[in-house]
């Protein structure tokens, strides 16, 4: 088995009226979050951020703005998912990226990834997604929008 890079996107999409798309996670169920996943080899996180994008949504970001929100965190990885990695890595960092749809579109889940999806007011969100890193990645985009906390 090929070990996981501890290199990551996130990418929180969102519709003109803020509401954010969460899916949830099938190995972890009440898991919420925003489309993530690590680097392949040779790819850059906005690489992987359009590339997960689409494997997770069927969304074809090359449609809509795929902004690089210049944000990024460290965070220790969970010890449940740590055998994707190499055994001395505890720590991932994460790339953060926005991408503004027009509405609540329809969504092609990866039944591997995801069982379900919904998209939730942007407040809502912040109390329904199980990362830390998600909850900066929507504060975030509070803060680029002017948007009340």
């Amino acid at each position: 088995m090929a070990f996981k890079k501890p290199i990551s996107s996130l990418i929180l999409i969102y519709t003109e009226d803020f509401k954010v798309l969460l899916m949830e996670r099938a190995d972890k169920k009440g898991f919420w979050q925003s489309v993530t996943g690590s680097l392949e080899e040779n790819e850059t996180p906005r690489d992987a951020a359009i590339r997960e994008v689409f494997e997770e949504t069927g969304i074809h970001t090359s449609q809509y703005d795929l902004e690089d929100w210049k944000l990024s965190h460290s965070y220790e990885i969970y010890t449940h998912w740590r055998y994707r990695y190499a055994p001395d890595v505890t720590h991932n960092t994460e790339y953060i990226f926005g991408l503004k749809v027009p509405n609540a579109i329809p969504i092609q889940l990866s039944k591997d990834e995801h069982v379900q999806y919904r998209w939730v007011d942007w407040r809502d969100a912040m109390d329904k997604v199980f990362s830390w890193t998600n909850v900066e990645a929507i504060k975030k985009l509070a803060e680029i929008h002017q948007l009340k906390l």
